[in-house]
């Protein structure tokens, strides 16, 4: 073997694989997983159960590689924001959200993101590439780890004592444009001797690729959230152009084909309030009309301003009277907290670095980033 291949790009199949092309049973695979996931460890050495054999196979071959951390920024609010480096000029984000309840990860998926949304700040930057799966799980891996050293916790403890407790998958990019790496990264969210967390805790951000909907739904069912936004084709076709491809009308029902299968029996449609453009109450009338025939609930996101965009932030009288038009349909419906704005780490507010392959980073900028902190 002469080129070192990276342990953190393989779930347990691929990994019981890659351990059988060495002579390896099965059941190697699982204790290496426990030993990388669920205790952090990258020194095979250290891996005591594990034939020393096989330590010196994996020594001379493989390796345990996440995205090295570059950046690390704790908001007045607790809220932490992690910029990774990914190599070829390009980094991305994680924001960590701690609640006395729960803490959760908000993960990218790709350097930068390919569907030019017209208020969407990775926009101006444009689109590098696809993350690989060890770079998806890497970030949790990494943050994991941190937490846990800092905080003295096992970083995989019991569910009530996690770190991490909770994963979306709402960071830099579309996550469905890269439904592969994707899918080998939330199988290892999922496996009980990876990271063990319950389909319920791990939540698919998409702003629309039904296609890849109906994919996950058979693959690797988790939540779902949807990046809505408007109540109409004509609108969203100007806000999210993927509209254009996969109108409302395909994309409510790839929802209700979804639900057949996921964890949780209702979509989550995030919703960002931009003052004058959609948050009128005729705008909320009409999504009650769209959604009629979706369980759902809806997180109305107060929009983060950013350098170079023209949107402006819904006023609190306004967004309070959107909020309760839907409430009193008997929609749930929640007003997301702005944490981590001192840092840019809020919803709409993640940036990273990204060398664009899509010319369109010298393009003006005029409205949000598709990256929402729960």
């Amino acid at each position: 073997m002469t080129a070192a291949v990276n342990l953190l790009d393989f779930d347990a199949a691929r990994l019981a694989a890659y351990f059988a092309g060495l002579g390896e049973k099965p059941f190697r695979a699982k204790q290496a997983l426990r030993w990388i996931h669920r205790f952090g460890q990258r020194d095979f050495d250290a891996m005591t159960d594990i034939a020393r054999s096989l330590r010196e196979k994996l020594k001379s071959g493989a390796g345990i590689v996440p995205p090295p951390i570059v950046a690390d920024r704790l908001s007045d609010d607790d809220t932490r924001k992690f910029l990774f480096d990914v190599g070829g000029g390009n980094a991305v984000e994680s924001v960590f959200i701690p609640e006395d309840d729960r803490g959760t990860l908000c993960v990218s998926t790709q350097a930068g993101c390919a569907l030019d949304c017209a208020f969407c700040a990775t926009g101006k930057q444009g689109f590098n590439r696809n993350l690989t799966a060890a770079e998806i799980i890497g970030q949790l891996w990494q943050v994991n780890k941190v937490l846990g050293d800092e905080r003295g916790v096992h970083p995989v403890a019991a569910a009530g004592e996690r770190v991490i407790g909770n994963v979306v998958l709402m960071g830099m990019g579309e996550p469905l444009a890269n439904f592969e790496n994707l899918v080998t990264a939330l199988r290892l969210m999922l496996d009980d001797n990876a990271y063990g967390l319950s389909r319920r805790r791990v939540t698919v951000s998409t702003a629309g690729l039904t296609p890849m909907l109906d994919r996950l739904r058979d693959e690797c069912p988790v939540a779902l959230a949807v990046s809505l936004h408007a109540p109409d084709d004509a609108l969203r076709d100007q806000l999210v152009p993927i509209n254009r491809k996969y109108p409302l009308r395909e994309l409510m029902a790839a929802c209700l084909r979804y639900l057949e299968k996921a964890p949780r029996d209702f979509v989550t449609f995030e919703y960002a309030m931009l003052d004058g453009v959609n948050d009128s109450e005729n705008h909320a009338r009409r999504l009650l009309g769209l959604t009629r025939d979706v369980p759902c609930k809806f997180n109305l996101i107060p929009f983060n301003p950013f350098p170079g965009s023209s949107f402006r932030r819904s006023s609190p009288p306004r967004l309070r009277r959107f909020a309760e038009i839907l409430m009193n349909a008997g929609i749930v419906t929640t007003i997301r907290k702005t944490r981590g704005e001192d840092i840019d780490a809020a919803c709409g507010q993640l940036a990273g670095r990204v060398r664009d392959k899509t010319r369109r980073s010298g393009r003006p900028v005029i409205g949000i980033h598709e990256v929402r902190s729960p």
